[in-house]
């Protein structure tokens, strides 16, 4: 089933992704499907997660992104002596006004790229649970909500490299996909060397959407359908990772996926469904986003938790 819905513009949903998709790939050349699951954790509402050595492409990926999507973007480094008021803002006592001004931070934008995450210790990390979760902040007593659209796209270093924090589960939990970027292969590293560096290049992208325009494609995305056999497939999915017990998997994982990490799985399964101009998802849009979903949330590594995930759509049968 197919499905073209049209844009304010006249142009189908399904041929401005592509638009979208082909403007990154010019950017981070030669990782189609990891800027397909980048887009898609957007358009499912998610946090998105890239877990990768230095010097690969996580940021431009994310400035890319921010750009082609028409997003107001801010960029975090995160470092050992970062605060949490750093991140969300503080209040600061106006002599002239006599009061308290509350300053925003840079979570207030619609995209924060909290670049190499677990370079800031647990306290700094978890200041983003809320915003991530809620959608808010919470500060001296008052509650102010965030931008819609809204996005953290954090980046992080190999937990064995050193002065690296690992994140807890409670944060890990918080990202929808985690993704790899890995290092691009002959022809696209050749590419990369003969065009020079790309993030000078991210600034003179043009916008292909806007806030109003993500918003519509990301309902669209939570309209498509999915069948009672799909929900079969994504229960199968979700036991399989529990184990018998409720325990440790046979696949090694710490635990098994909650109820939410399976709405999250139909969430990114819709999205990638969008993507193809499919109004219903099929097995291949879980087993297409189930490793990026899972991997981080089985073994706390995009890498190891991916080869788990993987090991676990080749032994659950298909509906």
């Amino acid at each position: 089933m197919t499905v073209r819905p049209l844009s304010a513009t006249g142009v189908p949903t399904a041929s401005r992704l592509a638009a979208v998709i082909a403007q990154l790939d010019r950017i981070v050349i030669g990782k189609d499907e990891a800027l397909r699951l980048a887009l898609t954790c957007l358009l499912a509402r998610g946090h998105l997660l890239i877990e990768d050595i230095p010097g690969v492409g996580k940021s431009t990926l994310a400035q890319a992104l921010s750009v082609t999507l028409g997003l107001r973007a801010a960029r975090v480094q995160f470092t050992s002596d970062l605060l949490p008021a750093d991140i969300l803002g503080v209040s600061i006592f106006d002599a002239q006004a006599q009061g308290f001004r509350f300053h925003a931070g840079p979570v207030f934008n619609s995209l924060l790229l909290a670049d190499e995450i677990n370079r800031a210790p647990p306290k700094t990390q978890s200041a983003l649970l809320e915003a991530m979760e809620e959608r808010q902040v919470s500060i001296d007593g008052t509650t102010r909500p965030l931008p819609d659209p809204f996005f953290v796209i954090a980046t992080q270093n190999p937990v064995e490299q050193i002065g690296a924090y690992p994140l807890p589960e409670s944060q890990l939990d918080r990202f929808l996909l985690a993704i790899e970027l890995g290092y691009p292969d002959a022809a696209a590293e050749r590419d990369l060397l003969a065009g020079g560096d790309r993030r000078r290049q991210v600034s003179a992208l043009p916008a292909l959407a806007d806030p109003p325009t993500l918003l519509e494609w990301q309902r669209e995305a939570s309209a498509v359908h999915v069948a009672p056999a799909l929900l079969d497939y994504v229960q199968a999915l979700l036991a399989a990772t529990r184990g018998n017990t409720g325990g440790e998997t046979d696949a090694g994982a710490r635990r098994g996926l909650s109820p939410r990490a399976g709405l999250m799985l139909l969430s990114a399964a819709r999205a990638w469904a969008l993507l193809g101009g499919r109004s219903m998802a099929l097995p291949e849009d879980i087993q297409a986003v189930f490793p990026a979903v899972a991997g981080h949330r089985l073994a706390g590594g995009a890498r190891a938790g991916a080869l788990q995930a993987r090991a676990l759509l080749r032994s659950v049968a298909l509906p």
